[in-house]
């Protein structure tokens, strides 16, 4: 059995024996003072196109006279989209200019792209376009809605709609799963999985669309891939005439199935996956998830999976590179320019926004990673294209990290354009060691800082941030609530509020009490933020151990509310459930 009971001298000898623990360099710095914070390779340099935008940023297009358009997290309707010029040629913007989108959704993202004269871009549930106006920053034509999510409810788990093109006049727009595993009872602990999972009738794929058609539903489109829990990066190859994804893996390993695995197989698993898809293509979700340390599929524990099964999950498409769980990619780009040196050519940068969910272990990924491609597939290792935006390492929880990378995008010379979430800073990344040759030489002290925190697979005793025995609650609230609401209880910005003087903690217990014994789902305002996303319920926890960690958050994070007891939790759980 793949179970936390495994003998972890031995699981630690196999990952020495892998390769994947390394001590991390004293060397290597967390902070630079040069490329506006980055690290780059030898030959790279990057200057700041604007320190922060109006609204958080998430992908990014480039025109073909430098114009930058940055989907943005926005608050009210004419805020959806951010344009950018740089008059004077100094690679920073001096115009910013907002509009676009609608009072309708949330203003969550997430894509946007560039099409035959169009300016494609896309919110929770509705992809639009506006015609560009040669000369100028901000189109002149009306909004034209392209595509509109009509499914109820509107709003759910994984509802990003990144989207790209073909050169056969097609659109692709991905659907995420409404749920993290196709459970009965949603992120609910031994809850078993659905079979046939009803989710992917019209969700957790990649769905095709006519480019240029207005007015669609997905009923107009055709499902082109499936078994795809949550897509937000993904590109067409031209030089290999494919859609290439990168996915999220599923979560709470440990959290729903504690009997099969342990902290450290629940930190580091299950893999993002970087997948080529061909039209029909199924990748496995919810039956599989993809092991990157066994090199193979294994069957999810909802479907009778202990870590080892294998089920029928060879039959299911495989990964072209396994990267390590929770590193959330979330975009993918091509670089088909010619400033870089032909070791970049054809191959694909990749946006890893770093996780969320590893705790006890540090958080992972906040880097940009790029894979070197050769006859249309990947030849080598991925390695380390842009680090530093952390700015610090270990990253303990999410909010520790300055920066969050998001977007890529090229620009007309060839430049690439990065932008993150935190800030909404956005760099401007150009190759200046032209007539050098560029060899692996140039990329050694990117190679090193894999050792570091942030990137190498933790070590499983070393690196577990509890080692030591917390106050009471502290345990229960580690191993279910610290992957979202993270260690320090400030969420992570985006999809999970925080739990520091916030009104649904330190107000009313039985509100409080209700909530953690029967989840939330919907969106809701903590602190005058909105977060859509699901709190399961935690019914299972016994009434002492809900009152213990109930009592911890309403105490910790600078909380100073009174104290929740068992006897109280009682009495709410009886009345709830009559």
């Amino acid at each position: 059995m793949y179970s936390k009971k495994l003998n972890l001298a031995l699981l630690a000898a196999l990952i020495l024996i892998l390769g994947f623990v390394q001590e991390s360099p004293e060397d290597l710095p967390v902070v630079n003072d040069k490329n506006g914070g980055l690290f780059l390779p030898e030959g790279f340099e990057a200057v700041v196109v604007v320190d922060s935008l109006p609204g958080k940023a998430r992908h990014l297009t480039v025109n073909e006279n430098g114009d930058i358009y940055v989907k943005a997290r926005y608050a009210h309707a004419g805020e959806s989209v951010i344009a950018l010029r740089d008059t004077n040629q100094d690679g920073r913007a001096d115009i910013i200019r907002q509009f676009g989108g609608n009072a309708r959704e949330r203003g969550y993202g997430t894509g946007i792209r560039i099409y035959k004269g169009y300016l494609y871009f896309s919110s929770e549930i509705i992809v639009y376009r506006y015609k560009l106006t040669p000369g100028k920053l901000v189109p002149e034509g009306e909004q034209e809605i392209v595509m509109t999510d009509d499914h109820t409810p509107l709003f759910h788990e994984h509802i990003a709609k990144p989207l790209t093109f073909d050169d056969a006049g097609n659109m692709y727009v991905a659907f995420g799963a409404p749920s993290n595993a196709c459970q009965e009872m949603n992120r609910t602990p031994n809850s078993p999985g659905i079979t046939p999972c009803p989710h992917l009738v019209d969700h957790g794929g990649i769905w095709r669309f006519k480019a240029e058609t207005l007015g669609q539903t997905q009923k107009d489109g055709s499902r082109y891939a499936t078994g795809l829990r949550s897509v937000v990066a993904m590109d067409w190859n031209f030089e290999d005439n494919n859609l290439f994804a990168v996915v999220h893996g599923r979560d709470d390993l440990l959290r729903l199935w504690s009997q099969e695995f342990n902290p450290w197989q629940s930190a580091v698993l299950p893999s993002e996956e970087f997948l080529r898809l061909k039209e029909g293509t199924h990748a496995g979700w919810p039956y599989c998830f993809y092991d990157q340390i066994k090199g193979e599929k294994v069957l999810s524990p909802e479907y009778g999976g202990d870590g080892n099964s294998i089920g029928d999950c060879d039959t299911y498409e495989k990964p072209l590179i396994g990267f390590p769980g929770h590193w959330a990619p979330n975009d993918l780009h091509f670089y088909t320019g010619d400033q870089f040196p032909k070791h970049y050519k054809n191959g694909a940068f990749i946006a890893f926004h770093g996780s969320t969910n590893r705790a006890p272990y540090p958080q992972s990924g906040y880097f940009i990673g790029f894979v070197p491609f050769k006859n249309n597939s990947p030849n080598g290792e991925y390695e380390v294209f842009a680090d530093g935006f952390a700015q610090v390492d270990p990253i303990v929880n999410t909010n520790n990290a300055t920066y969050r990378p998001m977007g890529i995008a090229m620009g007309p010379d060839g430049s690439l354009y990065l932008a993150e979430t935190e800030k909404g800073k956005i760099w401007k990344v150009t190759y200046t060691g032209k007539g050098k040759k560029f060899s692996k030489k140039n990329l050694a002290k990117m190679e090193k800082r894999k050792g570091m925190t942030h990137i190498r697979t933790p070590d499983i005793i070393k690196d577990n941030l509890e080692k030591n025995s917390p106050v009471a609650g502290g345990k229960v609230y580690g191993t279910y609530c610290a992957g979202c609401h993270q260690g320090n209880g400030l969420g992570d910005s985006q999809r999970f509020p925080p739990l520091a003087a916030s009104e649904w903690v330190i107000g009313e217990k039985e509100k409080l009490i209700t909530v953690l014994l029967q989840g939330l789902d919907g969106p809701i305002e903590v602190k005058g933020q909105s977060y859509n996303n699901v709190m399961p319920q935690h019914s299972f926890l016994k009434d002492q151990e809900v009152a213990e960690v109930l009592t911890y958050i309403r105490q910790s994070f600078g909380n100073k509310a009174s104290a929740i007891t068992a006897e109280e939790v009682k009495a709410i759980r009886e009345k709830t459930e009559n």
